[in-house]
Order: C-alpha cells, then sequence, then structure tokens
C-alpha cells in the first residue's frame, strides 16, 4: 500500500504540468484576450476622438500603431511563443522580472532606452551586423557614465534586438486583422532587460495584471477567508447530515423521515445565491438582525478576543445558510440509502437473528460499510472547502477566494487565474489521494498496490 500511495503523490506534478501547461495554451489561443481587450479600448477612444469614425482605413491612418501593439503585447507578456511562455512561468526557462523596450525611429541607428528603476537613461547602439551595445547618452556626465555601467553590470542588464520578421509575425498574431499599412515599415525593437529563474518551481506565480501584487500574496489574503466558510460548512454537513442519515434509516417511513425530507429537498430546491439575497433584505435590512456585509466588522482590530470571536460568528451566520442550504439532501440521503442498503443485507439479519442487539447490528456491523461511500467524498471536498463560491461571496462583500476567481476571469488576469488554477488542481489531485486514505482506513478489506 506505501508503494500505491507514492506512486500516487510521484505523479501529481505530472499531472500538475499536464493540467497547466493545457490551460495555458488554450488562454493564449482562446479569442478575447488581454492584448484584444486593451486594443478594442484604445481603438474606441480613437473612433470616439474621430468623431464615431473607426481610422481604420488606410487613408485615415490606422487607430493603433505598431509601437502602440507591441508595448501593450509586453505589458501582457504576449510576445513570445506560448510554449516558450509557460515554460518561462513553470520557471525552467528564466523570464524577464524587468524590461523596457523601443523601437529605432526611421533610419537611425540608436536610441534612448530608459533603465527601470532609476532615473538613468541608457543608449542602445545598432551597428550593421545587427549587433547591439549599451552606452551613456552624449550628454551625460563621466560620473553618470561610470554609474550607468557600474549599475548595468551589478544587476546584469542584457539587451536583445527585436528584428522586423519577428515583429511582423507578433503584428499579424495580435493585432485582429488590422492591416498594417503599406506607409508603415517596422522598425527594430530593442529590449532592455534582467532575466532570472522566477517561476513555480522557485514558489512565484507572478504579479497580477489588475492589483499589481504578487499572485501568492492576493492568495494568501483570501484563502484564510474562504477556508474559515468552508471547514465550518464541512464540520456542519458530516456532522448534521450523518447522524439525520442514520435516524432516517432506522425510522423509515415515520413522520420523523417524512418531515425530514420535506426540509431537506425545500432547502435543496433553494439556489444559495437566492437564499442569501433573501437574508440580506428581511433579517439584514429590515429587521437588522445581521451585518450586511463583510468578512468582519471594521473595528474587528480595536474589540477583546471574545468580541471577536462573537463578532466573526456574528457575520458568518447568513453566508454560512447559504452555504450549507444546498448540500443537506446529497449527505443526508446518501447516509440514509447505504445505511438501508446494509441493514436489509444478510449478514445484518444473520447477526440479529443470533440474538445481537439491533443498535449493535446498526452501529457496529451495518454502519462501518455504509460509511463507506461517504469517505470517498471527504477528500473531492477539499477544493471545494477552499474554493467557496463568488454568488455567495459577492453577495455579502466578502473578499474570498471564490470572488478572486470570478474576478479574475473578468478581468483577463492571467497571472491570477492560472495562479487560482494551480492551487485548485493541487488540492484536487491531493485530494483524490486523501479520498484512497479514507476509504482504506474505514474498510480494511481494501488494498492498494
Amino acid at each position: 500500500m506505501k508503494v500505491y500511495f507514492l506512486r500516487r503523490l510521484l505523479l501529481v506534478p505530472v499531472t500538475l504540468l499536464g493540467i497547466t501547461m493545457l490551460v495555458f495554451i488554450l488562454m493564449r489561443a482562446a479569442p478575447g484576450g488581454p492584448v484584444q481587450k486593451d486594443l478594442q479600448e484604445m481603438m474606441g477612444a480613437a473612433a470616439s476622438e474621430q468623431g464615431g469614425v473607426s481610422g481604420m482605413k488606410e487613408s485615415e491612418g490606422v487607430a493603433i500603431s505598431p509601437e502602440q501593439l507591441f508595448e501593450i503585447e509586453e505589458k501582457h507578456r504576449r510576445e513570445k511563443g506560448a510554449l516558450r511562455s509557460y515554460f518561462e512561468w513553470v520557471g525552467v526557462l528564466p523570464r524577464d522580472v524587468q524590461r523596457t523596450a523601443r523601437s529605432f525611429k526611421k533610419g537611425e541607428v540608436k536610441v534612448s532606452v530608459p533603465v527601470p528603476g532609476t532615473i538613468m537613461v541608457a543608449e542602445v547602439v545598432r551597428n550593421g551586423e545587427g549587433v547591439v551595445e549599451i552606452t551613456a547618452s552624449e550628454d551625460s556626465s563621466e560620473k553618470e557614465q561610470q554609474d550607468l555601467e557600474k549599475w548595468i553590470e551589478e544587476y546584469d542588464w542584457k539587451v536583445r534586438l527585436v528584428e522586423a520578421p519577428e515583429l511582423e509575425k507578433r503584428w499579424k498574431r495580435n493585432a485582429g486583422g488590422l492591416e498594417l499599412p503599406s506607409s508603415e515599415k517596422l522598425q527594430e525593437r530593442v529590449v532592455l532587460y534582467r532575466a532570472r529563474h522566477d517561476g513555480l518551481l522557485q514558489g512565484s506565480l507572478g504579479d497580477s495584471d489588475k492589483y499589481q501584487d504578487p499572485v501568492i500574496s492576493l492568495v494568501r489574503d483570501r484563502i484564510p477567508i474562504s477556508l474559515f466558510y468552508g471547514v465550518i460548512s464541512m464540520i456542519l454537513i458530516y456532522g448534521i447530515c450523518i447522524p439525520l442519515g442514520i435516524v432516517k434509516a432506522i425510522k423509515h417511513r415515520t413522520w420523523l423521515d417524512n418531515v425530514s425530507s420535506i426540509a431537506v429537498f425545500s432547502g435543496y430546491a433553494i439556489p444559495g445565491y437566492v437564499l442569501g439575497s433573501f437574508l440580506l433584505v428581511f433579517l439584514g435590512a429590515r429587521l437588522d438582525l445581521f451585518p450586511l456585509s463583510g468578512f468582519v466588522s471594521e473595528n474587528f482590530s480595536e474589540l477583546p478576543f471574545g468580541t471577536k470571536i462573537l463578532d466573526l460568528f456574528h457575520h458568518a451566520v447568513m453566508p454560512l445558510a447559504c452555504y450549507l442550504v444546498g448540500s443537506f439532501a446529497f449527505m443526508t440521503f446518501m447516509m440514509k440509502n447505504n445505511l438501508m442498503d446494509n441493514l436489509a443485507a444478510d449478514y445484518v439479519r444473520t447477526a440479529t437473528a443470533k440474538g445481537v442487539p439491533y443498535g449493535s447490528a446498526v452501529f457496529k456491523h451495518a454502519f462501518r460499510n455504509s460509511i463507506i461511500p461517504i469517505a470517498t467524498t471527504i477528500g473531492q471536498n477539499v477544493t471545494l472547502i477552499v474554493g467557496g463560491s463568488f454568488l455567495i461571496e459577492g453577495i455579502f462583500d466578502i473578499n474570498g477566494f471564490g470572488l478572486l476567481q470570478y474576478n479574475a476571469i473578468l478581468e483577463k488576469d492571467e497571472p491570477v487565474v492560472l495562479g487560482v488554477l494551480t492551487i485548485s488542481a493541487t488540492l484536487m489531485l491531493f485530494g483524490n489521494v486523501i479520498s484512497d486514505l479514507c476509504v482504506a482506513f474505514v474498510d480494511p478489506r481494501i488494498r492498494f498496490r
């Protein structure tokens, strides 16, 4: 069994790489990405300035210049191929952690490029063989030249030349079918950059395009909120549904079974976000029994410890009701149906016929076999514990993990989408292993090989 679980754990990183690679390539291939979004906004602004004329005819000039397109590409890290970008994101290949780029003007062999993070300006000179080198500008003092050389050498700044054929490919790939006018000739472009291995293998998920913060810090700030609701929900679901399922199986077709079935199915029929809106209006706004929004009060840090706990759960009552309302039916009836099947089995009837008390037959014999299907759901719910619900979090203005995922998709925030996917996929893969462990623990007959 140890060998089996070791193999399963070794397959986790391989499967994770396959999932992230597939999603990464699909995101790059799908239309309507961040580059297209910025282009549409820029073209719409240009059209409005021209009084509603699109400005895309050659005689009127294009709404987007090549320089603008390339800057948008570089902003969203779309200037390289999908596979190269993916391996940079993983951390197998070095990627640009700081960079700035400028295009040569027509007929010129040098261009001024500001050095990121400083007030210095470097001059990049191109010779006839396509080689570029960094120097200080002509009007710089000797000290400024020395400072620039020291800065470039100390922080390992490099420069690369992007030639016209590569720029043409980038234009065709991301210009959205916009033709380059014959009067426009793509000029070579230089990139001043610092590169290092900074990806998933190094513990980095990149920086958010929207928030400009590391993705890991965004996730770290929001996971505890969704984890709180997820853990409390799972404790309540398993703690209520398993005993309720046992009672319903023993009291089958009694008034208790019928009333509880009506209550459970009524809750299952009500979507969580609908119940949330109802609770928000009546219990929050009209009766003022619970806070309308937020995870905690604004003055939470100033409250005593005991009051902090009360404040936390005071805010959590309505969201927890929304999380739980649709979850009872599945778990309750799984427990009930499994237990009823085992109570009708020959080994239980034999045990009772031999004089075993009915309670012992239920809890020592039938219950253990009935809990096996429940055990398989424990690991699978790990992702749900952390994932949260963006609808419920949106209704109650809870800045949790689910809302982060939803906003990242709407904003085309690729680093956050990939970071959230990586965490969710990792939890799912480990959850499957946990499910197997739970099944092996509950049922000693199972032996994995």
